[in-house]
């Protein structure tokens, strides 16, 4: 059974590898009693589950939406004598929480982070023939020191939080390397001039090494170099020709080879790609490769009916995005979760703009034991995604309030995300407390559009609005403000979904198709024609569970009438005051 057969990580894409998606013993351990018992030994688990699908889900073949505070997963696999003359890697997309990760009866390895990327080598562990792997996860989103993003802290999904995910939901893979391998190319393609620049990271030290850069356009050559390597990490530069600009609209983007070279000979090869995009910020204005750029994102949870965190297909990431796209958004705030990287490429692919969020809700961020539980895995996640052309800013916290005793937090976690990428801008806190800030943002879900556009025509003459007076530092004016929330607008229009409350929406229902969209169009473009504002993200994409208030259904079947989505889709459209130079 091969579920989610699709290479999981396009940016950095070998050929030899094994997808272990599928059928795995699968194994409650409601007593954390597991270890204890010889769980990571033992022969046979009783039940079956199909990764990389969360036992929460109907797709897992579990579909358990109780508190599962460890589980227990394993596969057996056989590798041939070929296959163990290599370096192998045992990859995991993301297990939530705490993991250990066992090769035939040894500990291997442990990742904590229920969002991170994370691989161990587990060459030295395994033989010709059968071969056993155990994970063991670990999961408490009551514990308030572990971020959960939106995953219920209680029984059932609730308000604005939904089923959770415990354990496996992203692809677990082995790769098969040589002794000496390319362990990670860092990629900044800013400089519009063509000058790109590459930091590579080799595996171990070794001499007599190089790497050759063979960048291709539109599969003609477009520039290579060959430069040694020194050392375990080398910079190097190569200058593309010709240039196009990778933009919101305008997916331009370049394929390159690397091949890793020892005394001359070709010991390793990764193909990837990537963007010339530059982000800057001019008084109120973002702007992209130069020119002012409105964002018309939407609030995107990444939630589906039947995977949970773990989208049913590739083409349902893909096609999420294009849901966007045909109503006039650009981009998305990818809400409260960091997505699969496959979203990522999709993204890239159609030139679709994202914010890259960290799901920081759960995390009791007063304390100081919250920067140990954030940053570690944020890190870890901006590593995984920097060379992804389509984010084009780091948002690290969401509704931080009490801002006496959290600006110390919101502070660090901002200066660590700038020195970890200075490329970008960082919102430090999305519509919460603001300390340092390269865009202030603010959360306004108010539904009467007279009133919205009264206290925003307000803010365009310098009376700036703040929704949350006393919480947050006042805007001064300095830098872009977008409104990141705002919409919500409740529209049910079925009764497809398990749900143990009633549905519900921001603000009161409109009567009409009709009337939603007058509202929606209202809202929009009062955002729109404001000179002071640089962007919005309406809430949101999608229903999720029990919140009804996306613009489409949460199986992603249309709410509305082509005719209503197309007057949706003019007013998204429109040129932004911002934009007009």
């Amino acid at each position: 059974m091969n579920l989610r057969p699709e290479y999981p990580r396009p940016s950095f894409r070998r050929d030899r590898w094994l997808n272990l998606n599928g059928k795995w013993e699968f194994s409650l351990d409601n007593g954390v009693s597991g270890d204890a018992r010889g769980y990571a030994t033992k022969p046979h688990f009783d039940s079956s589950i199909n990764v990389p699908y969360c036992p929460e889900s109907q797709l897992s073949g579990i579909k358990n939406i109780d508190f599962m505070p460890s589980v227990w997963y394993a596969k057996d696999f056989d590798l041939t004598e070929e296959q163990l003359c290599h370096r192998i890697l045992l990859h995991c997309g993301a297990c939530d929480y705490a993991t250990q990760v066992y090769v035939n009866g040894t500990k291997v390895g442990a990742h904590e982070g229920g969002y991170s990327s994370f691989s161990f080598e587990i060459s030295a562990y395994l033989c010709v023939g059968k071969n056993r792997i155990v994970i063991h996860a670990l999961d408490d989103v009551r514990s308030h020191r572990q971020p959960r993003g939106k995953q219920s802290e209680q029984y059932f999904s609730a308000g604005c939080d939904y089923t959770r995910t415990t354990g496996i939901w992203q692809t677990v893979w082995l790769e098969f390397l040589p002794d000496l391998y390319l362990k990670n190319i860092r990629i900044d393609a800013t400089d519009l001039s063509g000058r790109v620049y590459f930091q590579v990271f080799l595996s171990e030290y070794a001499e007599d090494t190089a790497l050759r850069v063979e960048v291709r356009w539109n599969d003609l050559p477009a520039g290579t170099i060959t430069c040694p390597l020194e050392g375990t990490v080398t910079n190097a530069m190569l200058e593309v020709s010709p240039v196009h600009f990778w933009a919101p609209g305008q997916p331009n983007l370049y394929d390159v080879k690397y091949t890793l070279l020892r005394a001359g000979k070709e010991i390793d090869q990764v193909y990837s790609y990537f963007g010339i995009r530059r982000i800057d910020i001019s008084g109120q204005k973002i702007l992209i490769n130069g020119k002012p750029v409105f964002q018309r994102l939407i609030l995107d949870q990444g939630f589906y009916p039947d995977g949970i965190y773990t989208a049913p297909t590739d083409d349902a990431l893909r096609k999420d995005i294009e849901l966007s796209m045909r109503l006039g958004f650009n981009g998305a705030r990818l809400h409260q979760k960091i997505f699969e990287e496959r979203y990522l490429y999709h993204a890239d692919r159609l030139g679709y703009i994202v914010w890259g969020e960290y799901p920081s809700w759960g995390v009791d961020y007063t304390q100081p034991h919250a920067l140990h539980s954030v940053l570690p895995e944020w890190l870890e996640c901006i590593e995984r995604d920097f060379n992804h052309p389509c984010i084009v800013a780091w948002c690290p916290w969401n509704e931080t309030w009490n801002k006496a005793q959290i600006s110390s937090n919101i502070s660090v976690v901002y200066s660590v995300t700038k020195a970890a990428d200075p490329t970008r801008p960082v919102i430090d806190s999305s519509g919460g407390f603001h300390a340092f800030t390269d865009i202030f943002d603010v959360h306004d879900y108010e539904q009467d559009p007279t009133a919205f556009a009264e206290r925003y025509t307000r803010h365009a003459n310098g009376d700036y609005f703040d929704p949350f007076p006393g919480n947050q530092s006042a805007y001064t004016g300095s830098v872009p403000y977008i409104v990141s929330e705002f919409g919500g607008t409740r529209w049910k229009t079925n009764e497809t979904y398990e749900t143990h409350s009633d549905a519900w929406g921001y603000g009161n229902a409109p009567k009409t198709p009709e009337e939603f969209c007058e509202r929606y169009c209202r809202l929009i473009e009062t955002l729109l024609k404001n000179p002071s504002i640089s962007g919005f993200c309406y809430t949101q994409l999608t229903d999720v569970e029990q919140e009804q208030n996306g613009l489409y259904n949460y199986d992603r079947t249309n709410k509305f009438s082509d005719e209503i989505y197309e007057l949706m889709r003019r007013s998204t459209s429109k040129r932004a005051a911002i934009e007009r130079e």
